[in-house]
């Protein structure tokens, strides 16, 4: 399936909720319609106990740096679809400017059916209000080699009650796209900020009570 193209253009001073609007419009008919699977021992499908929320399947080749904890299970997967925004900045140890990540902005889940948004944090907003911050503790490279890497990341702080209330582990996988561009970023252009689309999929995870089933996207 063909996902959105890389867009290499100003933000400008669009508000997060109109820049949510028009990725939206612009990603209709991208995302997945499948149900997401565990690849925990025995790959067999993911029982759709959290309904919508379910909303992509597990990349067959997920690094083992990337597994989730043992007790941990999955409480969401879903697909997103937005931008990463890179400003053109001199590093702090000096040397030629070079493109910096910024923030994402993603909206998440199917045409039609948001569950959450993306955003500076990282953090991740679901649409009853909670929040879930993390911090990166595993990466890597994206199969195709050109698309913004795969990640572990651990739950950090969390607000408000609802479906991200109790988040602990998120892994980004499947991504398409986003990487920072190659050239356009020199000492002219300082200060400059550009929105490269990407597409990828969220796999959520909360502690596993006693006696539930571990469900996971994990190395086999």
């Amino acid at each position: 399936m063909k996902r959105m193209n890389g867009i290499d253009r100003s933000i400008g001073k669009k508000s997060i909720l109109g820049l949510m609007v028009a990725l939206g419009a612009a990603a209709a008919g991208c995302a997945q319609d499948q149900p997401a699977d565990t690849t925990a021992s025995d790959q067999a499908a993911l029982s759709d106990d959290n309904g919508a929320r379910l909303q992509a399947r597990c990349p067959s080749d997920v690094p083992a740096a990337l597994n989730p904890p043992a007790d941990a299970t999955l409480a969401a997967v879903l697909p997103a679809r937005g931008v990463q925004i890179y400003t053109c900045a001199v590093p702090a140890a000096g040397g030629a400017p070079a493109w910096t990540l910024k923030a994402p902005h993603a909206v998440l889940g199917k045409e039609k059916d948001a569950q959450a948004i993306h955003f500076a944090g990282p953090s991740w907003q679901a649409l009853d209000g909670s929040i879930v911050t993390a911090t990166r503790v595993g990466s890597a490279a994206a199969p195709d080699g050109t698309s913004i890497p795969w990640l572990l990341l651990q739950g950090a702080t969390h607000t408000g009650p609802g479906a991200f209330a109790d988040v602990t582990w998120i892994q980004r996988l499947d991504t398409e796209n986003g990487a920072a561009p190659a050239t356009g970023c020199d000492d002219p252009h300082v200060g400059a900020q550009v929105l490269v689309a990407y597409a990828a999929d969220y796999f959520f995870y909360h502690p596993a009570s006693a006696g539930e089933r571990i469900q996971q996207c994990a190395a086999r």
